[in-house]
């Protein structure tokens, strides 16, 4: 089910200042895609989820779930959260603890009179679906964290919505225990061929879960693409930096070789493959993300730089190196079995493939 926002604003007033939750944002959800919408806290992303659930009231725009208006000031329509058809999953997930898995479960079909075999058939389903069959009478408190979220997650799937929305579900699980959860996550929402829209302040969740991310900054949607697009090829300089670790340098655009462009940067002469439409004069920032600097033997050739090592930190796969060239600073990810030390000397190829520029 698609969904449809158009010039949506939401405006909060505190101490005598005006906050723009939502700045007119326009935005197309596609149908049966886990859809997510990326940004640091305070950038709007929950309040836009609640407004699309019903649970805020927008000061201006539109809201369609499929070919139905749900809410529009200007048309005077406000259709209620229950009745949107839509499933929703919090950051706490609200699992009732005087409850068992089985009543949580059944909940809101109990709420919508569905009769008693009806109940069973389709609480039964959903509770294997999620991998929780035989754990019906266990009272919601005897469960783990990854449970408590599966249980969370059969409930707003147990009543069969259009779509379905997490409110940075994961938040409070362990890092282990997170990243198994959301690859079972993934693999649920697959499954179902369902529209889900995904709220997260983490890059990781959103780069591994989604098929398309929408980057939030001040109220505003920045960017949207694929993770692939918006990791390696932003538009902007805020999306480049908040989608992972990069390396952002001033530089000025020298010129263009056919298919190939080049810069004169802080760390010196870069040629990037990728042609951009900047003229030449242009100033810049050359975008480099750590792992495609390499470390070499040997100086000289194209995109080689010299630098000297200031700061080196194990991260289990790889060291994470801080490299000073002339008064710039480098983040590079080094090999584990690389044998260099704090202080040392050494040369990095910037791999032409991988720089891009954005606007200065």
């Amino acid at each position: 089910m698609q969904i449809r926002i158009t010039d949506l604003s939401k405006h909060y007033f505190s101490e005598g200042k005006t906050i723009r939750a939502l700045d007119r944002v326009d935005l197309t959800i596609p149908a049966n895609e886990i859809f997510t919408l990326l940004g640091p806290s305070g950038c709007g992303k929950t309040t836009l989820l609640r407004c699309i659930v019903g649970l805020e009231a927008p000061d201006a725009g539109e809201i369609a779930i499929g070919d139905d208006i749900v809410w529009s000031r200007e048309k005077h329509i406000q259709v209620p959260p229950e009745k949107r058809g839509l499933g929703m999953v919090f950051q706490t997930y609200a699992i009732w603890p005087h409850m068992t898995v089985f009543d949580n479960v059944a909940y809101p079909l109990q709420v919508r009179k569905v009769p008693g075999q009806r109940i069973q058939r389709k609480v039964a389903d959903i509770l294997r679906f999620v991998q929780l069959e035989g754990l019906e009478k266990r009272p919601a408190t005897k469960l783990s964290g990854g449970q408590q979220q599966r249980v969370a997650l059969a409930r707003a799937l147990v009543a069969e919505p259009k779509v379905i929305l997490f409110d940075e579900p994961l938040s409070n699980l362990d890092a282990k225990l997170r990243e198994e959860t959301r690859k079972e996550l993934k693999r649920f929402l697959n499954a179902l061929k369902i529209t889900a829209v995904y709220v997260t302040h983490d890059r990781i969740e959103a780069l591994s879960l989604s098929d398309t991310i929408a980057v939030m900054h001040s109220g505003r949607i920045m960017e949207i693409g694929g993770p692939q697009k918006i990791y390696f090829d932003a538009d902007h300089q805020f999306v480049a930096d908040f989608i992972g670790r990069a390396n952002l340098i001033p530089a000025r655009v020298a010129g263009h070789l056919e298919d190939r462009s080049v810069v004169e940067s802080a760390i010196g002469r870069v040629v990037c493959q990728k042609r951009t439409d900047f003229k030449p004069g242009t100033e810049v920032v050359l975008c480099v993300r750590p792992e495609f600097i390499q470390l070499v033997s040997e100086g000289g050739g194209e995109n080689v730089v010299q630098g000297k090592v200031d700061l080196l930190s194990f991260i289990g796969e790889a060291y994470e190196g801080e490299i000073v060239i002339r008064d710039q600073r480098l983040v590079a990810k080094i090999p584990p079995d690389v044998r260099i030390g704090q202080g040392d000397s050494v040369h990095l190829l910037i791999a032409p493939a991988h720089c891009f520029m954005l606007a200065a």
